[in-house]
């Protein structure tokens, strides 16, 4: 793609989002998410592959029709309530609407069918962006809205905890299982929303961070599913023996990053009273630990001669940046063993 296209777009992705997140009024942050709907639209159907011009279809239709109802709601909150503004919402019945919209847009069960089968489609760079940078803008609307709709946030979020479990168990694709690990760690997030923002922006970025290295990860192996992960041993040995941490650490297990907000929104689901809630939500985190251990154990644990493959890859110089990938991983793997060591740094 020419560069200076490629820039522009960047920059459409960039606006939209920055338009969604200064904005008060419901066209405005509609404005936004449209923005960034058509700029990645380009990014998705570059390669030009059947499948990836399929993925872009299906991400278009999808977006726009979560666009079209969130416009819906909003233009009938103004005739309800005569507010335009967004945190002035009250009426239960656009406060619902725009919640399933949002739902719809960032792929939160049972909204997410579109969700693996977009992601499989694209190439890992672009799957980045759908993974992490779509999730924020509409991701901010929800945040503004919260209050008003809590058990549609509890059950959006168990759905969404036990679907992305439990989709990703028969995957070979690692794509898909990164769609249904993302599906997941959004359900955490919208569980503990209304109780505790703080916490659901603290998951966020901790997603952000884990998810950027796995990518970053699968894209330096040029991985696309889970018996090209057999071969990675020969191409990065050191970055080959650090992958099943950062895996791991999405799974949730301490005393890995990963592992903090976990715990975090487990202990205020059960200050809140809603103990069965985080038993379930701790339950489908097993579920996605499975997977993330399948992956773990056919990177570390099949090296060959063991595995059927029994070629090795050429060991082309990577062109990859790499600064990104080792920040990311470092965090991943680090984030909450330091934390601690940090505060008590900073206290006086």
């Amino acid at each position: 793609m020419n560069p200076y296209i490629l820039a522009i777009l960047l920059f459409g992705l960039g606006l939209g989002t920055t338009i969604t997140f200064a904005s008060s009024h419901w066209l405005l942050a509609w404005m936004g998410l449209e923005m960034n709907t058509l700029a990645i639209i380009p990014l998705m159907a570059q390669h030009h592959h059947p499948r990836a011009v399929e993925a872009t279809t299906k991400y278009f239709l999808t977006q726009a029709a979560a666009a079209a109802t969130l416009l819906f709601a909003s233009i009938t909150n103004a005739w309800l309530t005569g507010q335009w503004e967004i945190q002035q919402i009250t009426h239960p019945l656009p406060t619902t609407m725009i919640t399933l919209a949002l739902a719809l847009k960032i792929g939160l069960a049972p909204l997410h069918a579109w969700l693996p089968e977009v992601l499989q489609g694209l190439d890992l760079t672009t799957g980045l962006i759908l993974s992490t940078w779509q999730k924020l803008a509409p991701f901010a609307l929800i945040l503004q809205i919260q209050p008003s709709n809590s058990t549609t946030l509890i059950i959006l979020g168990l759905a969404s905890t036990l679907i992305g479990g439990w989709g990703g168990l028969n995957q070979t694709q690692l794509r898909k299982i990164l769609a249904y690990s993302s599906i997941a760690h959004l359900g955490w997030m919208i569980l503990v929303l209304q109780f505790s923002p703080s916490i659901t922006l603290l998951a966020l970025l901790t997603y952000l961070i884990m998810t950027s290295s796995t990518f970053l990860v699968f894209k330096l192996n040029k991985s696309t599913n889970i018996n090209t992960l057999a071969t990675s041993w020969a191409k990065a040995p050191a970055l080959t023996a650090l992958t099943p941490l950062i895996l791991l650490s999405l799974g949730g297990l301490p005393p890995l990053t990963g592992f903090m907000p976990k715990w975090l929104i487990l202990q205020e689901l059960t200050k809140q009273g809603l103990a069965p809630t985080a038993t379930l939500a701790a339950l489908s985190a097993l579920l996605s630990l499975y997977f993330y251990l399948r992956l773990s154990y056919a990177m570390t644990l099949t090296i060959s001669p063991n595995s059927l493959l029994g070629t090795t890859p050429w060991r082309l110089p990577s062109t990859q940046l790499t600064y990104p990938l080792a920040t990311s991983t470092a965090m991943t793997i680090c984030l909450l063993p330091l934390t601690p060591t940090i505060s008590a740094l900073l206290t006086p």
